[in-house]
């Protein structure tokens, strides 16, 4: 034996050294790793052979891998191992830990590392129930040294994530361990305690008492968050005492700010908390100031950087509790030392690190926010000064590709690019501008003053390009010059205050006059650099609510917007538009709209001066493009509704929209019905997109009077519905109506283009036409639009994605205004003779919701019916194909998601417009032991009339029941959850009670089981289809046998626990188990059907057998009602309560 295992040893040896070579080719060191998984698999002395292996005269890497032999046999072996064997590999493992290994400082990690699995591995399979005193065991371990204590806080580590974290180990095996573990804590943690303590008060003299220290503070990390909170506040919170000292020791500070946090972190009852105030103590807060104090001027350190970021986050934390404690039931006052936390907090907002700044604004928005302590004088003054140094928050520095400021040494650590770093800033920003906006709330005159200083110096100071100038014209500024980043963050900073100085202040309190002196120097200040005017007119539009108190300044700030509107950098230049000149002009008419839409009232005056301007803009067809003619045609549309009188109203619109009827019902247009060769031609001739963004603008911005009364007398009501609602008339109705049928032979005639014959007919030069643009794939997939210096190319870079962006276009705004078209005309649009079989027609898979929103209930069946039936036929034709596809590697990825996202669309149109919400919970009704009874009628009045009238139609029904449990198996996590919880029973219910075919039942179920298949791995998805396939088996299993003979094929089902399960489901006389119990029972059935995640398809079963209970229920005692004749002395003795005097 003793020759075998020294020639195994050597085989072993040269195997494990050339698998280490670097220099060994591919095919040896895969024979290599082949002999040593066959010796671990097959060979009988394993253990002689793996302590061979480990002794400290080998090499490391030898060493490791006889450890590991050792590992292996205790996991995959145990079970089958006689006791006396596992006795001596026990005492054998316990003499490697005695001296096994080299001093704590010679050892390598690894070894250590393999060496706690292997105690932990047999812990879990012997522990408490056979191995009792192992804990004593692991204690007088530490009296042999330090690398023996090193250890056993690993051993204490790996036990507890195994356990605790991962929960690695089977139901009954873990409950023990925890339960053994929870009634020793006390001891446990004392004796990690007093570990730690004596090795923080040596680590100074040895290394190696530091390196016991840092093991015993990861040690406590991985049970500090399970414990019991008194183990952390026991002794008037001397371990987080402890750890604020050790903030202060270079060495041990991350393992200890790790620690804090963990402990601060904890949630549970308020009173329990209580204790966590005491790191608002003079000492502990001294050293959380001092610790925090150096970020300030920390050089880059990954140790340290990593620490102040936990640090950071034990602020955060504290400031949590700080906001749950404070004025709640727990009784906690204001700590007195407030101002020094907020100190603390403040250096790390003001940090060079964006990504620190960013970790303290959640906290910041908290303590702003809540009801007393925004009122405390501290959290007053702070918040001027977070506001203060918002004003360098707010500006977008610290690149990873530059050096301008301190930030880009940070960030090239935290990002790995200058378009990650930008995503980043931009979400970064909106907290800011969120946390600033709170910050308002409470000091509203103290933030105007600091944003209107800021507006003051920005308008004075000189424009300064930087090194990074426009490519397109010399003298201007690109995204990254200092002026724009410096007037891009005045702009949010500036919008933000002023919409809360409105809110907050009262009217004679509003600073009138200065706010007025602000407007004016934004008027007056004027520039030629597109990227600054367009947060000037930002600024206009922020301060714009001033002019509500001073109307003579309105027209100048519509001179100043019509200038913008018509910007060009070079006057009558031919050259194309850069994205910065074609946004200044958008921004100028949105801002248009924007005060059209929130101040009409206010404009109404200078209605008839605005709308000569326009006309006088309109005259000339180079001065303006079509958006932006829309653009301005919505602004009167929407200031017109304030004409509040019908037949003006619709006067004015007639006027508005002539040319584009026009155009519309011109010769040219009908012939788009019946000629596809002269399409490309009318593209050309007539403005298609000039007359649908005017159609479009018209339909959502026209509208009857939001007061009933006022559009009574205004002509806008010319009935009442059969429910008493009141049926209104919009002005734009009858110039829309004629315009309808052309909008529809348009978007028939541009389906057709994609029929192969037309496709054919494209030019080489447009033959990708048709496809969809590079931007919009991006936004499908999720991707980041690159380019940081966009605003300085043209919008189209070629004639083909000036072809694509149109179509796209197009087909968007020929939607848009059918879908809009049901909610602005209501009662005039659902009653057109044949609409749904014309929309039918052009373009039924387009529907969206608001169409169907906007439905009134009386035209359900004669026009939702025959549209949402051909929508959920294609849908369903849709995911058959997909499914059919997915198979074929050359299939594109973005296609892919796409049909997921209109299937989400489409689920979403489902639960959100026929099911009631309360659908969607998991209700009780179907959680109880009598489910099986449900009736088919029971749950109607969970849907909505549409939902009804739907299920009335088989042809619909049975689609939108083959959609949903199709899906379900289809890859996507989000769509399978939100199916199987919210829509598969609620259609089901609908026809448990009916005659359905055995085999539509069997197919139902397995679309479930395959589900299971698909997505079993992950838990959400594992429990909504677990409940979805005990709902159907439950109900439908007593009429249908079928089902049993689809369970029965599950893998590794248990017969007998499924006659049991049916038993209590189907004899009404039989024991019923409880809800919990009974769907525990069902998972187990239907285990088998529960698919691994990839990485765990591969790997070998780890079987750990329960041992013998050590927690035994005791017998129930007899039942009385089961006994006959019970006399009086039959009966139990019930113990009389004594009452306290």
């Amino acid at each position: 034996m003793a020759d075998q295992v020294a020639a195994m040893c050597e085989q072993l040896i040269k195997a494990v050294n050339m698998m280490m070579d670097p220099e060994t080719s591919q095919i040896y060191r895969l024979e290599a790793l082949k002999f040593c998984e066959e010796f671990k698999e097959t060979c009988t002395f394993c253990v002689p052979c793996g302590l061979r292996l480990a002794e400290k005269t080998q090499t490391a890497v030898v060493r490791h891998f006889g450890l590991q032999v050792l590992e292996h046999v205790v996991k995959f072996r145990w079970n089958n191992m006689p006791q006396q064997e596992k006795v001596q590999l026990k005492n054998c493992a316990m003499q490697l830990l005695s001296n096994g290994t080299h001093s704590i400082l010679e050892e390598e990690s690894h070894i250590k590392d393999v060496l706690s699995r292997i105690i932990v591995e047999m812990i879990k399979r012997e522990w408490p129930q056979h191995w009792p005193h192992m804990l004593k065991e692991m204690e007088s371990l530490t009296s042999l040294g330090e690398a023996q204590t090193e250890l056993v806080m690993l051993i204490l580590l790996r036990l507890a994530e195994d356990v605790i974290t991962f929960q690695t180990l089977p139901t009954q095996r873990r409950r023990d361990i925890q339960q053994t573990l929870t009634q020793n804590m006390d001891n446990i943690f004392s004796f990690m305690l007093a570990i730690l303590q004596i090795n923080v008060d040596d680590y100074r003299k040895a290394k190696a008492h530091c390196r016991v220290a840092v093991a015993a503070l990861n040690t406590l990390a991985g049970y500090i968050d399970w414990v019991a909170l008194a183990h952390i506040t026991n002794a008037n919170c001397r371990l987080l005492e402890m750890l604020c000292l050790l903030l202060s020791e270079p060495e041990l500070q991350l393992e200890a700010v790790e620690c804090l946090l963990i402990a601060i972190s904890r949630k549970g009852k308020l009173e329990d908390r209580k204790p966590f105030m005491l790191l608002f103590d003079d000492v502990a807060i001294h050293y959380i100031l001092s610790a925090a104090q150096p970020a300030e001027v920390a050089a880059v350190v990954e140790r340290h950087y990593i620490f102040l970021k936990r640090l950071c986050q034990v602020l955060c934390a504290l400031g949590s509790q700080l906001c749950s404690l404070v004025g709640s039931e727990a009784e906690v006052e204001v700590p007195a030392n407030l101002s020094k936390y907020m100190e603390a907090f403040l250096a790390f907002t003001t940090h060079p690190s964006q990504f620190l700044k960013s970790s303290t604004q959640i906290t910041w928005g908290a303590l702003f926010r809540h009801e007393i302590l925004s009122k405390d004088s501290v959290v007053m003054e702070t918040a001027i000064k977070y506001l203060k140094t918002t004003m360098t928050n707010l500006v977008k520095t610290g690149f990873p590709s530059r050096n301008d400021n301190p930030s880009c040494e940070y960030s090239r650590v935290d990002f790995d690019s200058d378009e990650d770093f930008n995503s980043f800033f931009n979400s970064f920003r909106a907290q800011q501008g969120e946390v600033v906006r709170s910050a308002c709330r409470i000091v509203p005159l103290e933030a105007f003053q600091i944003a209107a200083e800021w507006l003051q110096y920005q308008i004075a100071s000189p424009i300064d390009t930087g090194n990074t100038t426009s490519k397109t014209a010399e003298g201007l500024c690109s995204m990254l010059s200092p002026s724009v980043v410096q007037w891009d963050a005045m702009t949010v900073f500036t919008e933000c205050v002023v919409g809360q100085t409105f809110k907050n202040l009262e009217e004679e309190k509003l600073p009138i006059d200065q706010g007025m002196e602000l407007l004016q120097a934004v008027l007056n200040y004027e520039t030629k650099d597109p990227l600054i005017l367009s947060c000037v007119l930002t600024n206009v539009s922020a301060l714009f609510p001033f002019v509500m108190h001073r109307p003579h300044v309105l027209p100048q700030v519509l001179f100043k917007l019509f200038g913008a509107i018509t910007f060009e950098i070079v006057p009558n230049s031919k050259a194309p538009r850069t994205r910065a000149v074609k946004n200044v002009r958008r921004h100028a008419c949105s801002s248009i709209i924007k005060m059209c839409r929130d101040y009409p009232q206010f404009i109404l005056p200078c209605f008839d001066m605005l709308y000569n301007h326009v006309k006088k803009l309109f005259s000339n067809e180079a001065t303006l493009t079509q958006m932006e003619k829309c653009a301005l045609m919505e602004a009167l549309v929407l200031i017109s509704n304030q004409f509040k009188d019908y037949a003006k109203q619709k006067a004015f619109l007639e006027e508005l929209m002539a040319p584009v009827v026009t155009d519309w019902t011109s010769d040219e247009m009908r012939h788009l019905q019946i000629i596809y060769s002269i399409f490309f031609q009318l593209i050309c001739q007539i403005s298609l997109s000039f007359c649908l963004y005017t159609i479009l603008g018209v339909v959502k911005r026209a509208r009857w009077p939001a007061d009933l009364e006022e559009a009574k007398a205004g002509g806008f009501v010319v009935g009442c519905s059969p429910s008493g609602a009141p049926i209104y008339r919009n002005p734009c109705t009858t110039q829309i109506l004629a315009l309808l049928p052309n909008l529809l032979a348009l978007i028939r005639t541009h389906n057709s283009l994609f029929l192969p014959e037309n496709l054919a007919r494209l030019s080489e030069t447009f033959s990708k036409a048709y496809e969809v643009m590079d931007v919009e794939k991006n936004t499908v997939l999720g991707l980041p639009q690159p380019l940081l210096d966009i605003y300085d190319s043209p919008v189209y870079k070629s004639n083909l994605e000036r072809m694509q962006g149109f179509f796209c276009t197009l087909n968007d705004n020929c939607f848009h205004i059918l879908g809009n078209a049901g909610l602005s005309m209501q009662h005039d649009f659902y009653t057109i003779e044949g609409l749904a079989e014309q929309i039918v027609g052009a373009a039924f898979v387009s529907l969206d919701h608001q169409l169907v929103l906007s439905c009134p209930q009386e035209f359900y069946d004669s026009l939702l019916c025959p549209l949402l039936g051909p929508l959920f036929a294609y849908m369903l034709q849709e995911e058959e194909e997909v499914v059919c596809e997915e198979s074929q590697v050359t299939q594109e990825m973005w296609e892919e998601q796409l049909v997921r996202l209109v299937t989400r669309e489409v689920l979403d149109l489902l639960m959100f417009e026929w099911f009631c919400m309360k659908c969607f919970l998991i209700e009780e009704d179907m959680m109880t032991d009598s489910a099986q009874t449900v009736s088919s009628g029971q749950p109607t009045d969970e849907l909505t009339e549409l939902g009804k009238c739907l299920v009335k139609h088989e042809n619909i029904y049975m689609n939108l029941l083959t959609i949903s449990f199709t899906s379900l198996s289809w890859k996507d996590t989000v769509n399978c959850h939100r199916t199987a919880s919210m829509v598969c029973w609620s259609l089901l219910r609908q026809v448990v009670g009916g005659n359905l075919l055995p085999e539509a039942v069997t197919w139902f179920y397995t679309s479930v089981l395959r589900g299971l298949q698909m997505h079993g791995q992950h838990e959400v998805c594992n429990s909504a289809l677990s409940h979805l396939a005990m709902l159907i088996y439950d109900n439908l299993r007593p009429r249908y046998a079928e089902l049993r003979a689809v369970m029965t094929q599950i893998p590794n089902i248990s017969v007998e626990a499924l006659d049991q399960y049916e038993h209590r489901l189907m004899d009404p006389s039989a024991q019923k188990f409880g809800e919990k119990k009974r769907k525990d029972q069902f998972k187990k059935l239907i285990a088998g059907t529960v698919g691994k995640a990839l990485c765990q398809q591969f790997r070998k079963e780890v079987h750990i057998r329960n041992l013998p209970s050590l927690f035994k229920k005791p017998k129930p005692e007899k039942e009385i009602l089961n006994n006959e004749a019970l006399g009086l002395a039959d009966l139990p003795v019930v113990p009389q309560v004594q009452h306290p005097p």
